[in-house]
């Protein structure tokens, strides 16, 4: 398995989770808003603290992003490429979404595929505060009320990254008319995945903490070092940008098939090897009891 030395001194916490109860919802997006203004709203009207989201089908213009890139000197390992629009009316394949809120201040991470006007398929991190919602759409949900998802330093790899917090359950705080009733709620794990481990055993490692034998991995998205295929299939650069397609946990073992996008902005979709696909930076998470 490739691994990166990272820049500073590693932690010994090299997974962090709780467990709580996570409500499955569904969120209109609001066509006119910038991505970010039409998930914030609804989820922070209807109390929810952290979520992760995912969204088929949501056409945006612009679409703004950056894609994996190279180090930008010995302070990091990997980076991120100049931002770049893509063309014309983007559609959005899959985007995978974690929602922040610990100290009342949103925080928001986004990766995703899209088909552009021109008929590209591209990927990568993207900018939501600049990408604009074109049409209205659906996004389902799942989100705690009593964990929060906060932005920190990370002496490790010297970015500010996510990290799951537990907090006291907040209760909805105004207009929640674009969150739809809530379809179910569950037992569910938060986590963050930190770098150098492989994604596959850590998500088993998770399942073993919180006496799991069956889930389904909701949300996810981070970055892995390259990327190994069942198929044969190698993404050879050293930094992606990656989330989750489809994933799950049976009778304690991780299925995970995964959408990679690589420095280039190509687009890979394949199911992991199981000790081999380390994260880069970090790796966020949830996993639903089933």
């Amino acid at each position: 398995m490739r691994t990166l030395v990272q820049p500073g001194p590693v932690s010994t916490e090299r997974i962090e989770s709780f467990r709580s109860r996570c409500e499955r919802l569904e969120v209109a997006l609001a066509p006119g808003l910038t991505l970010a203004e039409a998930i914030v709203r609804p989820l922070v009207a209807a109390g929810l603290r952290s979520a992760v989201l995912q969204i088929e089908g949501l056409l945006l213009e612009p679409l703004c992003c950056v894609m994996p890139g190279p180090a930008d000197g010995p302070a990091h390992v990997a980076y991120f490429s100049a931002p770049r629009a893509g063309a014309g009316i983007c559609c959005i394949e899959q985007a995978n979404l974690t929602f922040g809120n610990g100290n009342n201040e949103p925080r928001l991470h986004c990766h995703a595929s899209w088909v552009e006007s021109n008929g590209a398929r591209r990927g990568g991190h993207i900018l939501l505060a600049e990408s604009v919602v074109a049409r209205p759409c659906v996004a389902a949900a799942w989100g705690f009320r009593d964990l929060g998802i906060l932005a920190e330093p990370d002496p490790e790899t010297n970015f500010p990254l996510l990290r799951p917090v537990a907090l006291n359950a907040a209760t909805p705080s105004g207009n929640a008319s674009e969150i739809r009733h809530p379809q179910s709620s569950s037992e569910a794990v938060l986590a963050r995945i930190r770098p150098n481990e492989d994604f596959c055993t850590a998500v088993e490692t998770l399942a073993r903490r919180h006496g799991l034998r069956d889930a389904m991995v909701r949300g996810g998205l981070g970055s892995l070092v390259g990327a190994c295929f069942t198929d044969g299939h190698v993404v050879t650069d050293h930094a992606t940008e990656v989330f989750v397609r489809n994933g799950a946990l049976r009778d304690g073992v991780a299925e995970i098939e995964m959408t990679v996008i690589d420095m280039q902005g190509l687009v890979h979709v394949g199911r992991l090897v199981r000790g081999e696909n380390a994260v880069c930076i970090t790796f966020d998470v949830v996993l639903e009891v089933r």
